[in-house]
């Protein structure tokens, strides 16, 4: 328990800061193309390796498809269809790799939807450290990313290298998938990546705010949602997947806030005299 509060909490911190940058940049698409192409490096560390050669072979992957991605969408006319027939087909691959092996049907459940309860002490450590170099990443170029997010003309013109920028965001954005992809799975992750960026534009307007509300939000879903698949499993005997479970929280309370956020703007609409 206190493992997976652990991870969860570095999750949260960078999540939050990263998945800002994801939702202001309109990054979604090729955030969760990146999902997909880290597969194929879980898979292969999986079987070279077991659960030790998890972190190695998604490392690789993520840093060989952040490039990827970033070339692609810098050249290529029809970015979109290209990332997702290049990632796809990358997510398939590591399938077939993962089939290869006995319990094939266990081992792929545990690749994609994560072990969050279970995380040995080295996976523990490797998450924070990814965590942080992701964090230490967008922190560096965090002004940047916004000028660029906002203005893009400007910074073109301003002599920025968008190619590099963008490199540095898709590889942190690679990390992020790499360190929760052990914690709740390769199919969950994007919901801890842009969730809470999502909420924390429904929030506040201010710049500066989103990042904490973020990080914030990411922490209190996490906790509850962890809270929750524990106590149901331990108590009520329901076996509720701990990863899942996080995930489904952190849907749940946008939704909340998407409601009230839309009956705050009814409120504040001025009413038409008949």
């Amino acid at each position: 328990m206190t493992r997976a509060l652990v991870v969860l909490g570095a999750l949260s911190l960078v999540a939050g800061v990263v998945g800002v940058l994801v939702n202001l940049r309109g990054l979604e698409f090729i955030s969760d193309g990146l999902t997909h192409a880290v597969f194929p490096g879980i898979a292969i560390g999986f079987v070279w390796g077991g659960r030790d050669g998890l972190f190695a072979g998604a490392m690789v992957a993520a840093l060989f498809a952040a490039v990827v991605l970033t070339l692609i969408v810098r050249r290529s006319v029809s970015s979109d269809a290209a990332i997702a027939i290049v990632f796809t087909a990358m997510f398939s691959v590591g399938v077939i790799l993962v089939s290869r092996e006995t319990n094939y049907v266990g081992q792929l459940e545990q690749l994609l939807f994560g072990r969050l309860l279970t995380v040995s002490p080295i996976e523990v450590i490797q998450t924070v450290v990814i965590c942080g170099i992701a964090l230490l990443l967008v922190a560096f170029t965090l002004k940047e990313e916004v000028f660029r997010a906002f203005d893009r003309v400007g910074f073109a013109a301003y002599g920025y290298r968008p190619l590099a920028l963008d490199l540095v965001l898709n590889v942190a954005i690679a990390f992020v998938v790499v360190a929760a992809s052990s914690a709740v799975g390769n199919l969950l992750v994007l919901a801890v990546l842009i969730v809470p960026g999502a909420v924390a534009r429904l929030v506040t307007a201010r710049l500066w705010l989103l990042f904490p509300i973020a990080a914030g939000f990411a922490a209190l879903g996490s906790w509850l949602g962890l809270a929750l698949g524990f106590q149901a499993s331990v108590q009520s005997g329901i076996d509720l997947p701990s990863g899942a479970t996080v995930v489904l929280v952190l849907v749940a309370g946008y939704a909340i806030v998407l409601l009230l956020r839309l009956a705050v703007d009814g409120l504040r609409r001025p009413r038409v005299a008949r």
